[in-house]
């Protein structure tokens, strides 16, 4: 479903010479992967996880998703992103005048200038799935940190898309409720069969995933 070939990324150090934070990554991902990517910080996850989720173009390389080559001209990227992709941040990023069941929405609002009955509907089944129905009237500032996790992973799920990308999902949370949108996380990719590739650098996170990958010197490779 996913395939990155050679991806590389630079960045000017303000010394007239180049960072290069990516030297050519190579990942497949198949259908219902659970993939949690480790590293150190400044090891390059999250300039990985944004041209993942083409929010950055890489500078080379070849980034298939779907059997549709991403790094090309023409590509409508906002797109891609609101069709086939779904973002989980570490700071959530929920919209503080909407309540839960609007933030959940709101991408569906990108491309059509209502919503659905039926994407409500599903709305109300990730709500249910995620333990968070009671609070769907609510606004953000009155939610736990566990609830805006929850939210923030409705939204990402709400258009279904082919592939979640998780920032540090448990970064901002206590011990307790990082464990527990971990173990979500895992539901989501059992239950809905969704993808996931996720970035972390806490191990306890990392090991709910089928698969981790460490991101060292510019390249993946297997953790042991």
């Amino acid at each position: 479903m996913l395939r990155l070939s050679g991806i590389t990324k630079k960045f000017p150090d303000g010394k007239d010479s180049f960072n290069h934070v990516l030297r050519g990554v190579n990942m497949n991902v198949e259908k219902g992967d659970f993939i949690a990517i480790k590293g150190v910080s400044g090891s390059g996850k999250t300039t990985l996880l944004s041209i993942l989720g083409t929010l950055l173009q890489s500078d080379s390389g070849s980034y298939m998703l779907n059997n549709q080559e991403i790094n090309t001209p023409g590509v409508d990227y906002s797109k891609v992103r609101n069709e086939k992709l779904g973002f989980v941040f570490q700071d959530h990023r929920l919209m503080p005048q909407l309540t839960v069941l609007e933030n959940i929405l709101l991408p569906t609002l990108a491309f059509q200038n209502k919503t659905e009955l039926a994407q409500i509907d599903y709305a109300k089944q990730l709500m249910e799935l995620t333990g968070i129905t009671s609070v769907a009237n609510q606004y953000p500032d009155t939610l736990s940190g566990g609830e805006t996790g929850r939210t923030a992973l409705c939204r990402a799920l709400i258009m279904k898309p082919l592939l979640v990308l998780a920032d540090e999902p448990t970064g901002q949370l206590d011990a307790e409720n990082a464990r527990n949108i971990a173990l979500l996380l895992k539901k989501i990719n059992h239950e809905l069969g969704t993808t996931i590739v996720m970035v972390t650098h806490s191990a306890e996170t990392a090991n709910v995933a089928n698969q981790v990958i460490t991101l060292k010197d510019g390249v993946l490779q297997p953790s042991c």
